[in-house]
């Protein structure tokens, strides 16, 4: 049964403010009876995950859940937040008492955004302020990164993983790639990755910067070289729990629909474009598909898929005919929109990251010959260290660029002398958009 493109999704609301999963499973745990069903239903889980259950079996282990849920239907509603260190262990416990999900529940997000809708809503206006004056915004966006320690130490990240070949090969390690760009997206403030994904842009060279800042060659293209059918890619991305989650938020948030104002099911281009955002980095990683365009796509195509090419059709309109994704990234580039009544103050002086960037602006990414890989340990220290920092972290306070954030990967010539200290912590000019709007809303 179908409902065009896009069938709706589950009907089933969640209330406005949810238990986390992991203090759902503790509170279970308290109780030896309910903590030995969810274990065993954990075990069901994973036989499922391995080959179909047989119907004995399936019976059983649905019979438990149902046990479960009604011992404690919290488990039922909880929900994870997107981007913590505990994520994954979350989403672990949200998937295991939905054994066997029904469609409708691979639409369902798992995700609580109920406290980031307004921050993020406040975001977009804020962009749809900027004005298009000609000036290469996705540069801008680079610099204005660069300026702050953690959005350009994590950038230099992914750009290291996603252009280093793997010894021996001509390929990138495309796992350890995905993984960095989960990184920055998750650890830096939308405030600076945003800008960077969704920068608008008037020519043809600052598309091409858009286009390829998330490496394309790695992360978006198949390493085998031949791409993949999309209900291939999707059915990878469903046997993987993090996959499957941001797979769903995005079903979930970028749902269109014809009767609101957004294109928008849920009427909030907002959550539609971290949906997206949270797409890339996973196998269902999309793109801008030319230097001249903003829309958007999945890199697999539709050969092979035999009676299934209407569902397989569906997964690539998601992304090509979805007018509420192409609203969504459209509100972020219009260039109708009002000036802002703002004094700027005058342009900070370029950190040596945004320095090489602005080299960069013929958007060529650096060569392996250039790169010096960080160690391991030095890697696994530093990750340590910002998980621990990000529960205080602000994005009002920015820390200065420091060395320690400069890596060679992205230099476009040898040993060159550093760029000058900053004095002062520079406010991009992104930031003082959005304080404009905060402050009229």
């Amino acid at each position: 049964m179908g409902h065009g493109v896009f069938p709706l999704p589950s009907t089933f609301s969640f209330p406005s403010s949810h238990t986390d999963c992991i203090e759902a499973l503790r509170v279970c745990s308290a109780d030896p009876r309910c903590e030995a069903l969810y274990r065993g239903l954990e075990l069901c889980a994973a036989d499922a995950a391995v080959s179909p259950l047989g119907e004995q079996v399936a019976a059983e282990c649905l019979e438990r859940r149902d046990a479960l849920l009604g011992k404690h239907p919290a488990l039922s509603s909880c929900k994870c937040q997107r981007g913590l260190r505990k994520e994954e262990q979350c989403l672990h416990i949200y998937w295991s008492v939905r054994l066997m999900p029904a469609e409708e529940e691979l639409e369902t997000s798992p995700y609580d955004d109920t406290s980031m809708e307004t921050h993020m809503a406040s975001l977009v206006a804020a962009s749809s302020l900027m004005q298009l004056n000609g000036e290469n915004q996705c540069l801008k966006a680079a610099q204005d990164c660069g300026l702050y320690e953690k959005c350009g130490s994590l950038r230099s990240e992914y750009v290291l993983a996603c252009t280093k070949k793997v010894p021996g090969t001509n390929r990138c390690n495309q796992q350890k790639c995905h993984r960095t760009l989960r990184r920055f997206l998750e650890r830096v403030p939308e405030e600076y990755s945003l800008p960077v994904l969704f920068c608008p842009c008037t020519s043809t060279l600052c598309g091409e910067r858009r286009r390829k800042n998330i490496v394309p060659s790695c992360s978006y293209q198949q390493m085998e070289g031949s791409r993949h059918n999309c209900l291939q890619q999707q059915s990878i991305c469903r046997q993987d729990g993090l996959c499957r989650s941001r797979l769903a938020d995005f079903l979930n948030n970028c749902h269109p629909s014809p009767l609101k104002a957004s294109g928008c099911l849920k009427d909030s281009v907002a959550l539609c474009l971290r949906a997206y955002a949270g797409l890339i980095g996973t196998v269902m990683t999309p793109n801008y598909i030319s230097n001249s365009s903003s829309e958007v796509s999945l890199s697999c195509n539709c050969e092979g898929s035999g009676n299934q090419w209407q569902d397989c059709l569906r997964i690539q309109k998601m992304f090509t005919l979805n007018n509420c994704l192409r609203n969504s990234i459209s509100l972020t580039r219009s260039p109708d929109s009002p000036p802002v009544d703002i004094t700027l103050p005058p342009a900070p002086r370029p950190s040596q990251l945004a320095q090489e960037d602005e080299l960069l602006s013929n958007n060529l990414v650096p060569e392996h010959s250039s790169i010096v890989e960080e160690g391991s340990e030095e890697e696994e220290e530093r990750t340590q260290t910002e998980e621990e920092s990000d529960k205080g972290a602000h994005f009002g306070v920015i820390p200065l660029y420091s060395e320690r954030a400069t890596i060679s990967s992205l230099e476009s010539s040898g040993a060159g002398s550093a760029a000058p200290p900053i004095t002062a912590p520079p406010v991009p000019i992104f930031l003082l958009l959005l304080s404009a709007s905060l402050n009229c809303g």
